[in-house]
């Protein structure tokens, strides 16, 4: 088991491929705390893991909310004892409208920035005094391709996940001297549940005929590169964003 006993935050965890990470990690031997404003699916997804002998505890949590990311942190230490591993997960993406930049609500711009952005800020803010304590950690952050592609009608999207590949950077400079990787993760259009409900038939076809390997992207396509980074294997790598979308782009 590559995590065994390790201590892993995933925010978001409560469904789509943050669950996917959850129940994925506890297979690979991690103690989970899953972080999610959906406090229910976070319960039923920590149930998951412990009804197949893995450890798990939930917690509601605004990433968005200085004060309930360090309860966050502060609930991981208690439950488990530290924490090795945070998965920033949690994002804007379902429910908002494609537009021309234009067009889009101050208001939408604002809450986009404020989860996508800012909760990363809060997040790693949260968990780095006990990383910096231990003397090691592995944060990873979650982009998208749409910023490799500059997808048009999402411009507050693909710019929120454009900041996050400059804050792993910059992440990754500060947090060296203390031991602690920081790298990051750039999914292609992944068949969850609900994107697959979302994406219509000429969207999903589209995907397909501009990527080298052409097939769907699956939840479980990525799991294995979060995994990778999270371990002792990928020790020596900071500061990188990998693309994990079957040739649709390259870095």
């Amino acid at each position: 088991m590559l995590l065994k006993d390790r201590v892993a935050i995933i925010t978001g965890g409560a469904q789509g491929l943050g669950k996917v990470y959850s129940l994925a990690f506890a297979k690979e031997g991690a103690k989970v705390v899953i972080a999610d404003i959906n406090a229910e699916g976070a319960t039923q997804t920590a149930r998951e893991i412990q009804d197949s002998s893995g450890e798990a505890r939930s917690i509601k949590v605004d990433i968005t909310d200085a004060s309930e990311t360090a309860k966050m942190a502060d609930y991981a230490v208690k439950e488990f004892g530290g924490i090795d591993i945070l998965v920033n997960n949690a994002a804007l993406y379902y429910g908002i409208s494609y537009q021309k930049f234009d067009e889009i609500p101050e208001e939408e711009w604002d809450r986009m920035m404020r989860i996508n952005v800012k909760g990363v800020w809060l997040s790693v803010k949260a968990v780095s005094p006990q990383m910096k304590k231990q003397g090691k950690g592995k944060i990873i952050n979650v982009s998208s391709g749409t910023t490799l592609k500059g997808n048009p009608g999402l411009l507050h999207y693909v710019a929120s996940k454009g900041a996050i590949i400059g804050m792993t950077r910059s992440l990754a400079r500060e947090m060296g001297e203390y031991g602690i990787n920081v790298n990051c993760i750039a999914p292609g259009f992944t068949l969850t549940e609900a994107s697959y409900l979302l994406a219509g038939g000429e969207a999903k076809t589209s995907v397909l005929a501009s990527r080298a390997l052409k097939r769907h992207e699956m939840p479980e396509d990525v799991i294995g590169v979060v995994i990778f980074l999270s371990s002792n294997l990928s020790d020596f790598l900071t500061g990188q964003t990998i693309a994990v979308n079957g040739g649709d782009s390259f870095l």
